[in-house]
């Protein structure tokens, strides 16, 4: 198989977006819908998370094609308490319900001091990193979830009954560099083992099973068989937390009830997600939290590393030291990618 290529330009942050747009624009969706959803996929690949990026593209845009995902949907908002967000996709861009409900947790959290926003009737929303780096520029502390499409067999299962669902936390750092983590359940994402398969490469040992459960190196066995959850027995009670919240409390679906957009492109998953903010400036001054940040980091830092090549790091520096290298050099997307984006691009209004 042949591997695929990053031979094209370094594209710039502002004209890279503008294409996204033009692209999502071309497969049916409003302005400002397609502005939402490619500006959580651009800031995906400056994070260098280029499978969850705008490599979506392929799926997002069949899907879209098919009618699997709305191309405009009408997400709406409602307030059942103070602090609390319910947002109801429409059968959306995961990215955009993904804003919405976002933008609708700040809007909690600048009036109560937290904010929730459970989503329903969506569908993959990328990473959640960019939701949690936004949400920091604002002042907001977050932990931030979604369910997903079902690859994890329960623990002492032999069958998939649960998704690989992401968790994320972000810290504001007004001085410096955010907390930011983002994980998924398990111990390696999906898409990584189906890039993999497209390059024509084995997978380590501990990455996945194949249908049987027995461990293997081939990715096309393993995604016809089942992933591996981090640390065991936990990593399968954090992935049912995960979707306690995102799906079973959002009233979207959840376990196997959600739609598998490979096995049905052309149906609703109904993904849920949920947004839990912290408005930190409630509870002391930038200066405070500044400081507090700092020594936080400082005290991380100054452990004597074990290998000298490399020193212990605060999570999300790599991502963020990534993105400041490429707003500065420009991203370098994969042909097949770009050749897409133009494509799409092509049939946007004009």
């Amino acid at each position: 198989m042949n591997k695929v290529a990053a031979t094209g330009k370094a594209w710039q942050e502002e004209e890279l977006t503008a294409l996204a747009i033009q692209a999502f624009r071309g497969l049916g969706l409003p302005p400002q819908d397609a502005a939402d959803v490619a500006r959580i996929l651009v800031v995906a690949d400056l994070f260098g998370l280029s499978t969850h990026g705008l490599s979506r593209i392929e799926s997002y845009g069949e899907r879209l094609q098919l009618g699997g995902i709305n191309a405009c949907a009408n997400v709406t908002v409602e307030s059942p308490a103070p602090a609390l967000r319910m947002v109801d996709g429409d059968n959306g861009v995961g990215p955009l319900v993904g804003m919405h409900a976002l933008r609708a947790a700040m809007d909690a959290a600048s009036q109560c001091g937290v904010g929730v926003a459970l989503a329903r009737g969506s569908n993959h929303f990328g990473p959640i990193s960019p939701y949690s780096l936004i949400a920091a520029q604002h002042g907001y502390a977050s932990i931030i979830g979604s369910n997903a499409t079902t690859t994890i067999a329960p623990w002492g299962g032999s069958d998939a009954r649960l998704g690989n669902s992401p968790l994320g936390f972000g810290v504001p750092n007004p001085g410096g560099k955010p907390f930011l983590l983002d994980m998924a359940m398990s111990v390696v994402a999906r898409a990584k083992i189906r890039n993999a398969f497209k390059r024509g490469e084995p997978i380590p040992d501990g990455w996945a099973t194949d249908a049987q459960g027995r461990p293997t190196k081939d990715p096309g066995v393993a995604l016809d068989g089942f992933l591996l959850p981090i640390g065991g027995h936990k990593g399968y009670g954090l992935a049912l937390l995960v979707d306690l919240f995102a799906g079973l409390l959002s009233n979207a679906a959840y376990l196997t009830r959600v739609k598998s957009w490979v096995d049905a492109p052309d149906e609703p998953q109904n993904l849920g997600h949920f947004f839990i903010l912290i408005d930190t400036r409630r509870l002391g001054s930038v200066d405070w939290l500044t400081e507090r940040m700092r020594d936080f980091a400082a005290i991380l830092h100054d452990s004597p590393a074990a290998d000298a090549q490399r020193p212990v790091i605060v999570p999300g520096e790599i991502e963020l030291d990534k993105m400041a290298r490429q707003r500065e050099s420009g991203i370098v997307l994969e042909d097949t990618v770009v050749a897409l984006l133009h494509e799409h691009a092509a049939r946007a209004p004009k």
